[in-house]
């Protein structure tokens, strides 16, 4: 594999995640650090011309390092010494603009991020985290909002420069005419779905094709979460993947050219659609990245695209370095690209079919990559995950497919977009019964410790699972294990049902 920019993209991420959580100082040393390791690794496996070599690597990490160290620093500084600061526990009117679908919290209340545009009508920018009770109006992307709100000082340190808890309602000013396509699109889906599919999916739908979960209740939330299927109702990599490789089939009938062009006007406009958000452009780039290793067969051209990708997103958008969603998206992509062919061939070799050894393997890597931050921010880690998640791999892509195409011509063929949803009801009668029944099966998920001694325990734990998997009684054992728990559930399942009938 080619790993020549790796060690950049590790500086880049790293030098800007210290920068934002402590201060420029420790960035600086953080680069250093990165700096030395640099020289001792390419010194230690260097060949002939080893002095060249080593000293063009660590020339470059030393300047990834301190063109960010720079960068993350003045960011920093601009956040501390923002003009709303002075705001700091006291009351003002604020137009935003929301960058993203507000979540519904406990009680009703809406969270979401936005764009600073003005305090008390002066000029203001900034990223804010918006509190908004029940009663604050209709919030929709790229809609500037104004309202009266309190000033709160940010509990996290990743570059938002005030809290805002609104009170009231709100007033909505005029979206751009492309933000305004954009909603009309989301809106018609919506209510093509609402008119065409049972509650429960028509609220599940715009969740797994644009990341919409305003409506999904809360118990299926947990369900979701418990199960470890809580990726597929924010846009991620898989969408991506799912709309532009779907497109690149029409190059049978348009040539190889034409379906390139299609699938990037399709990746843009999706992009629109769903929000350009610092976490869809993620999915976007991971997604690109996950496509190539794909179409490409060749896990040498898929690294460099990856690390390329984390170096351009650092400097698009540095807020993600502090991003656990952007963590488990650069985790599970770069398992994708490097570990899952090579335990693909090895099922392969003991004579599973390509695509079952493909899901296989996917599944488990992206689980055991991700498994230890989910296990630090939740304090918990599903032991049903990979079993779930294989369960429903099947459906995804026809209703990602399904449901993009149906989100396109909502606007302009309601009856059309009507007929393709109803063609996905059954797979998300499939998805939504694989949460509930697997939510309840005994330990579907393991209470951890959460913060960091979770991650180390959860980490050791599937290193060690991975070792210890080559020996046959241990196989066996799991395979008993995973078979009686099924049974369990399946037997709690029969007797529910006969008991309510």
């Amino acid at each position: 594999m080619d790993l020549r920019i790796v060690p950049a993209a590790i500086t880049a991420w790293s030098v800007t995640a210290s920068g934002i959580v402590w201060n420029a100082g420790v960035a600086v040393v953080v680069g250093l650090v990165a700096v030395g390791l640099t020289w001792l690794v390419t010194r230690r496996g260097a060949g002939p011309g080893a002095p060249h070599a080593t000293m063009a690597a660590v020339l470059a990490v030393g300047a990834v390092a301190a063109g960010f160290a720079v960068a993350v620093g003045l960011r920093v500084q601009q956040v501390e010494h923002h003009p709303v600061t002075s705001r700091y526990g006291g009351a003002t009117t604020v137009e935003v603009v929301p960058a993203e679908t507000p979540r519904v919290l406990n009680g009703g209340r809406l969270m979401f991020r936005a764009a600073l545009r003005r305090v008390e009508q002066v000029p203001m920018v900034g990223r804010v985290l918006v509190f908004a009770p029940a009663s604050f109006g209709q919030v929709a992307v790229g809609r500037p909002v104004s309202f009266r709100a309190a000033v709160q000082r940010p509990k996290r340190r990743d570059l938002s420069v005030a809290v805002l808890v609104a009170s009231g309602r709100s007033a909505s000013g005029q979206a751009s005419a492309v933000q305004q396509v954009a909603q009309r699109i989301r809106n018609g889906f919506t209510d093509a779905a609402r008119a065409a599919l049972p509650a429960d999916q028509a609220a599940m739908l715009p969740a797994l094709v644009l990341g919409d979960t305003s409506t999904v209740t809360g118990r299926t939330t947990e369900q979701f979460r418990t199960v470890g299927l809580t990726h597929l109702t924010a846009v991620s990599g898989a969408n991506v993947t799912i709309v532009c490789g779907a497109l690149l089939l029409s190059a049978a009938l348009i040539g190889p050219r034409a379906a390139v062009l299609l699938a990037g006007a399709g990746l843009v406009g999706f992009v629109i659609v769903v929000a350009p958000s610092p976490s869809v452009l993620r999915a976007a780039v991971m997604g690109a990245v996950t496509l190539l290793a794909v179409l490409t067969h060749r896990r040498r051209q898929a690294v460099p695209a990856l690390a390329a990708s984390v170096i351009a997103l650092m400097i698009a958008a540095p807020e993600l370095a502090v991003d656990v969603g952007f963590a488990l998206s650069v985790g599970a992509t770069a398992g994708i690209v490097v570990l899952a062919p090579i335990w693909s061939a090895r099922l392969q070799a003991r004579g599973w079919p390509r695509p079952a050894a493909a899901a296989v393997s996917v599944a488990v890597v992206a689980q055991l990559i991700t498994a230890p931050l989910v296990a630090g921010i939740s304090g918990t880690v599903s032991l049903v995950a990979v079993a779930a998640n294989l369960a429903v791999a099947g459906i995804i892509p026809p209703i990602t497919v399904l449901g993009t195409a149906a989100a396109a011509i909502s606007p302009v063929w309601p009856a059309g977009a009507q007929l393709l949803i109803r063609f996905t009801g059954p797979e998300l009668w499939w998805l939504l019964s694989v949460a509930r029944w697997a939510s309840k099966l005994p330990a579907a998920a393991l209470p951890t410790p959460s913060g960091l001694a979770g991650v180390v325990a959860v980490a050791v734990g599937g290193v060690a699972l991975s070792v210890l998997w080559r020996l046959r009684w241990v196989r066996r054992g799991l395979a008993a294990l995973v078979l009686g728990l099924l049974a369990w559930g399946l037997a709690g399942q029969v007797v529910g049902a006969v008991a309510s009938t």
